[in-house]
């Protein structure tokens, strides 16, 4: 159980690029990072606009003189500094992660990224290697990994409790951008912009979430083809698609399917996966994060509860506040970046990880997926080898 304890000799020193004023998902960020004690934020450039960040840095409690005007001021400088930052994260527009985790790589920093890590799988590549060289840690914010069901899931798979697997269901399908809404936000209008968002939205955008989670959860599965189908409902957004189906084959003879949407009108999330095999089937639906579905063929379906002494002690090991207190958000980024400042101090000290993470390999297969999804959709839905 995770109570607070420090977990490494000193706090990792910490910096931001984006997540500034009005940013969620860099609140989120912060509030994952700074909750155990594991990091400390001292510096960052949060804004396009240097005097909005730096005013913005002031406010979260930074020295202004930390608070920077892009990213390449940040490393630079701080490379200067006998304190400076061992630590980045990255959140801004997708187009900017691959020039900002390049320069943070090449200034010995440890990375956390959001994802798409990069466009393409030959940028992937180039990160991976470059981590590789400078022994630096990139970590992707697929902070849904960090629910600690996905481990009791991994577990029970794992030990044989589904049987063969045969059928892996997946989607993340919410319906708050079933009309243009970027029109009139712009942090939503950069999301449908290719220039910005790359080559694809809701596949790169939402897909690769429960993507990630098949992948935590089935380890050994491997994608041996795959065909897509992409729409853009709301026709501005063209050629960046708002829903896509993709179906996938896997190289033991197991198929999967992703429902990655944005129009699904009426919906709050909907990102569920549904694991099937030969004797029974496994269920988890972010809306309801503390509850797993286990059906045995059979047999009365069985709602597994986060927290509980029945639980794997893989799963137990994130649980946060015991049984019967619901867990969400914070607690499974918090999750995740414990396991970051862990594999960080541990390639500090030139040792292996202790704990999975969603890793650099888990970001160039990101990329990867959603390039292969788009290769087929645009060429008529076609079935695409995947390696």
């Amino acid at each position: 159980m995770i109570n607070g304890e420090r977990i490494t000799a000193q706090a990792i020193r910490w910096a931001m690029v984006g997540g500034g004023q009005g940013s969620q998902i860099g609140y989120i960020h912060r509030s994952a990072a700074l909750r155990d004690g594991v990091f400390q934020l001292v510096a960052g450039a949060f804004d396009i606009d240097p005097a909005r960040g730096r005013e913005f840095g002031a406010q979260l409690g930074l020295s202004p003189e930390r608070c920077y005007p892009d990213y390449a001021t940040l490393f630079a400088q701080e490379a200067q500094r006998p304190d400076g930052i061992q630590a980045v994260s990255i959140a801004t527009p997708n187009g900017t992660h691959f020039a900002i985790c390049q320069a943070a790589l090449e200034a010995g920093l440890h990375v956390v990224c959001e994802k798409p890590l990069c466009f393409t799988t030959e940028q992937a590549e180039q990160l991976r290697q470059l981590a590789a060289a400078r022994g630096r840690i990139v970590g992707v914010s697929y902070g849904y990994a960090g629910h600690q069901l996905i481990e009791q899931a991994r577990e029970m798979i794992a030990a044989g409790e589904l049987g063969e697997i045969r059928i892996v269901q997946m989607q993340f399908a919410h319906g708050f951008h079933s009309e243009a809404v970027e029109a009139a936000n712009p942090a939503t209008r950069w999301r449908v912009d290719p220039k910005l968002a790359g080559p694809s939205y809701v596949l790169g955008d939402v897909g690769t979430h429960p993507l990630y989670l098949s992948e935590v959860m089935l380890p050994q599965l491997r994608i041996k083809r795959l065909l897509c189908s992409r729409q853009s409902f709301v026709k501005s957004r063209a050629p960046l698609e708002d829903n896509a189906f993709t179906l996938m084959e896997y190289d033991n003879g197991a198929v999967g399917q992703v429902w990655s949407c944005a129009v699904n009108a009426g919906s709050m999330h909907g990102q569920k996966i549904r694991v099937i095999g030969s004797r029974a089937s496994l269920e988890w639906w972010d809306e309801r994060p503390n509850q797993l579905s286990f059906e045995v063929q059979g047999q009365p379906a069985r709602l597994l509860e986060r927290g509980m002494g029945y639980l794997h002690p893989a799963a137990l090991a994130d649980d946060r506040i015991g049984a019967g207190h619901p867990e969400g958000l914070f607690e499974a980024w918090s999750n995740l970046y414990y396991r970051f400042a862990l594999a960080m101090d541990a390639a500090d000290r030139g040792q292996p990880a202790p704990l999975r993470y969603p890793d650099i390999d888990a970001g160039v297969e990101g990329v990867r997926w959603v390039e292969h999804c788009v290769r087929s959709a645009d060429a008529g839905a076609v079935w695409v080898d995947y390696r």
